[in-house]
């Protein structure tokens, strides 16, 4: 019974190497990594782990059938559901073992480099982009001078490990690697021209630059980098000149601008001081005329008293008039005739308050103060012509 059972593990082995076989084949035409499914154990659902096969040509790992089998009392194939007499005796199978060992190697490195992928920048405006990608273009780490092409880290192991890419120039990415053609001949710049300051090709040397001085674009670009580097520093120094020199226009500017301030201050501090003798004089003027209008308030009241007397003795006459007793009208006139004690009005008069004085020495200290101020505004006027504005 075991030797046909063995038997017929034989002829499902070998039918299960033909299908794995193929399915090797298969992987290696279309260089594609196989699905994961093929390589899964359909009790723990994970990858393969010490593979044996079964009569029936199903594959487990050998923990976990065994574990199956412990656990139940008939021997059966938890896929197909055969049942086995005996419990079969299980041996690991190399070559799916292999397989498994080889897709658990490709899908770590498939992992790997789908890291690395992703941890490369995207492109972005500005930088140079991989000439490769197809899909999303990611930053370049280095362009080679040979194939023209920009490379991203992925792309560019090839140049890494490859004898005859190990041989090509690689730089730092730069755009337009077509500008390092010669246009005329369509081969690489390789040399720089002395004589007529160019970079020029192989072909270049035997046609348009005999007898010229050539040397290798790096003694080109180190001699011109330094007449530049020159140049730059005798531009820095003049510039640097030039900022002193400014500097100090500024500070000689500051000065004079604080002169023109504090004398400022002056001529409207002046102006001030003229404004305050202004009020000054007002008020002693508007002192004065009170004065006078309440002494012309008074000779005035004294005035109508006088005349309400008048009136009143003017009255008494016209009621004596009517008497016919002309003895006792004689006898009343010379009473009639006194004038009541007044003053002497010929002599009282008002005349305006005199402010000569006060107005005249007003005048005169600003004066003084008006030619200062004018002169002090002169010289800031020709010093500043915008204040005339």
């Amino acid at each position: 019974m075991w030797r046909s059972t063995n038997k017929l593990f034989m002829r499902s082995s070998k039918r299960e190497i033909k299908r794995l076989l193929s399915s090797i084949k298969n992987m290696a035409a279309s260089n594609y990594l196989q699905s994961e499914d093929q390589f899964l154990c359909c009790i723990c659902l994970d990858v393969f782990t010490d593979p044996v096969t079964t009569s029936c040509g199903h594959n487990f790992c050998k923990d976990c059938i065994t574990k199956h089998w412990n656990s139940n009392y008939l021997y059966l194939c938890p896929m197909c559901k055969k049942e086995f007499n005996t419990r079969p005796e299980l041996h690991v199978n190399t070559l799916i073992s292999e397989m498994v060992a080889q897709f658990r190697k490709a899908a770590q490195q498939k992992a790997s480099s789908s890291s690395r992928r992703s941890e490369q920048q995207v492109f972005k405006p500005g930088e140079v982009p991989c000439d490769v990608c197809t899909e999303t273009k990611l930053k370049a780490l280095k362009s080679c001078l040979v194939c023209l092409t920009s490379y991203c880290e992925t792309h560019l192991e090839p140049h890494l490990t490859k004898s005859g890419l190990k041989r090509h120039q690689l730089i730092d990415p730069v755009e337009n690697l077509e500008d390092r053609m010669c246009p005329k001949h369509d081969k690489p710049l390789e040399l720089f021209c002395k004589t007529d300051q160019t970079c020029v090709c192989m072909l270049c040397i035997v046609s348009d630059h005999k007898m010229h001085e050539l040397v290798p674009l790096k003694e080109g670009y180190e001699g011109r980098k330094a007449a530049l580097d020159v140049q730059i520093q005798q531009m820095i120094q003049k510039r640097r000149h030039n900022i002193q020199e400014i500097k100090d226009s500024v500070n000689l500017s500051k000065e004079e601008a604080d002169r023109e301030v504090a004398e400022g201050v002056q001529v409207f501090t002046a102006l001030m001081e003229s404004a305050r003798g202004l009020n000054k004089l007002m008020d002693t003027v508007k002192e004065k005329q009170k004065t006078t209008e309440k002494q012309a308030e008074g000779l005035i009241k004294a005035l109508e008293r006088n005349i309400s007397e008048l009136k009143k003795r003017s009255t008494l006459m016209e009621r004596l008039s009517h008497s016919e007793d002309h003895l006792h009208l004689l006898q009343s006139f010379p009473s009639l005739k006194v004038a009541p004690q007044t003053n002497d009005w010929k002599k009282v008069s008002i005349r305006p308050s005199s402010h000569e004085g006060t107005v005249v020495r007003a005048v005169v200290q600003l004066e003084e103060t008006l030619s200062k101020t004018l002169h002090r505004s002169s010289s800031l006027r020709s010093r500043f012509p915008e204040c005339r504005r």
